[in-house]
């Protein structure tokens, strides 16, 4: 109870309006701490019923029961990183993840409540092909997730893979108009651009301009 107090006074203190939450995998614990990020944010949302709320989730080893309790805490964004395509997913994430388990985890985060955007991010220039990624874009679309970013993988130490390729900015602003195009209701593209980039901005102005038009309309 402490360690929930001491978090949402200073959260509360900075006077921000989007916070994004993350948390190493927890597979010391029976849900993968997935009550414990909920009860984050259901602490915050006492405190700061305003707050916008991302949480940055692993996949719980594919617990979908996980997901739900995480996704049903009063979260706005739930965002699950796929990586990378699916033909790279055993060279580049841990053996226990998989493409097929990150497509199931942000599924059930859509469906477990309403009005909850959905949000993943893949790294490039780790060998993909275009049509690689493109196969990976349509699969995210036709499970409704609502938000993409591209960014250029680099290698962190020499035990970690080479990077294949360093992406043009070119290519990038071709991947993001190609996920504008597809539906997505934010892309951000970039080599620098990393998974959590403009979080509150892009939240904020995308569903000002959706309630926007519905008031217009």
């Amino acid at each position: 109870k402490q360690w929930y107090q001491r978090r949402v006074r200073a959260v509360s203190q900075w006077g921000v309006d989007y916070v994004v939450l993350t948390s190493v995998d927890r597979d010391d614990v029976a849900d993968g701490g997935a009550r414990h990020l909920a009860d984050c944010v259901t602490a915050l949302k006492e405190e700061c019923p305003s707050l916008l709320i991302e949480v940055l989730s692993p996949d719980f080893r594919g617990d979908l029961a996980a997901v739900e309790t995480l996704a049903t805490s009063g979260l706005n964004v739930f965002a699950h990183n796929v990586e990378t395509v699916n033909r790279l997913q055993r060279f580049v994430r841990d053996p226990r993840a998989n493409y097929i388990q990150s497509m199931s985890v942000l599924v059930r985060a859509k469906e477990a409540t309403d009005g909850v955007l959905t949000k993943t991010s893949l790294m490039l220039g780790l060998g993909e092909t275009d049509d690689e990624i493109l196969e990976t874009l349509h699969d995210l679309r036709a499970n409704g997730v609502d938000v993409v970013t591209f960014g250029q993988y680099m290698q962190p130490t020499v035990r970690h893979l080479k990077v294949k390729e360093y992406v043009t900015p070119e290519k990038f602003a071709e991947w993001q108009r190609i996920g504008d195009e597809m539906g997505f209701a934010y892309v951000a593209s970039g080599p620098l651009v990393r998974s959590s980039y403009k979080a509150g901005e892009l939240y904020i102005k995308n569903i000002l301009k959706k309630r926007s038009a519905r008031n217009e309309a």
